[in-house]
């Protein structure tokens, strides 16, 4: 009998575990007003900075757990713009990033630890023209605020906001980009760096 009663407990305590659903994490709506994905190169000594203004980010994140959080990066190549036309044409062709056979960027992180209470790196793959690398892109959490109840109705429904700022340096030459032609690779400057400023709210 005793044997029957511990038996049938656990296999209740095992239906209910199954029947719970696992928790899910949040979903963070990341902001594009206030968002931008930009880069500086240097032309001679000359720093020429851009952004891309057509992105797409998926952003879980977790702030008592970081290492469950996640961000997952998509940047349409053809949206670069760097103040002048010409320019950002001649980005888009076969000189550089190729656009029309390479159309998007994308970033997938693999994991992301915490490195103190408002510095994190995320690490994962970069894929620019086909190349894939493994980086470490260092974040900070700028703030995270509550919204009073009173305006979250004014923010869309917008019960949290949080901001980030990340950056990192490349190399352009590891991904194909500008070495095809003798112009590109000496006028245009090997390092590029990478600077986000992303917003995103939790309704």
């Amino acid at each position: 009998m005793k044997t029957w009663t511990l038996s049938a407990a656990l296999l209740a305590g095992a239906a209910t575990l199954a029947a719970t659903p696992a928790p899910t994490m949040d979903m963070w709506n990341v902001d594009p007003a206030h968002t931008e994905i930009g880069f500086t190169a240097k032309h001679f000594f000359t720093p020429v900075k851009g952004t891309f203004r057509d992105f797409d980010v998926h952003l879980i994140y977790d702030p008592a757990n970081p290492a469950s959080s996640s961000v997952d990066v998509t940047v349409q190549v053809a949206s670069v713009e760097t103040g002048n036309e010409r320019r950002n044409t001649h980005l888009q062709s076969g000189d550089f990033f190729e656009a029309e056979r390479y159309p998007t960027i994308t970033f997938k992180s693999t994991a992301v630890r915490r490195v103190s209470d408002s510095q994190l790196i995320a690490s994962g793959d970069l894929t620019i023209k086909g190349t894939t690398k493994r980086i470490e892109l260092p974040i900070t959490v700028l703030g995270i605020q509550q919204i009073p109840s009173e305006m979250q109705e004014m923010l869309g429904g917008a019960k949290q906001i949080a901001s980030f700022s990340a950056g990192t340096t490349l190399d352009r030459g590891d991904f194909g980009v500008g070495t095809g032609s003798w112009a590109a690779t000496l006028v245009v400057g090997g390092e590029i760096q990478i600077d986000i400023a992303l917003e995103a709210n939790l309704k």
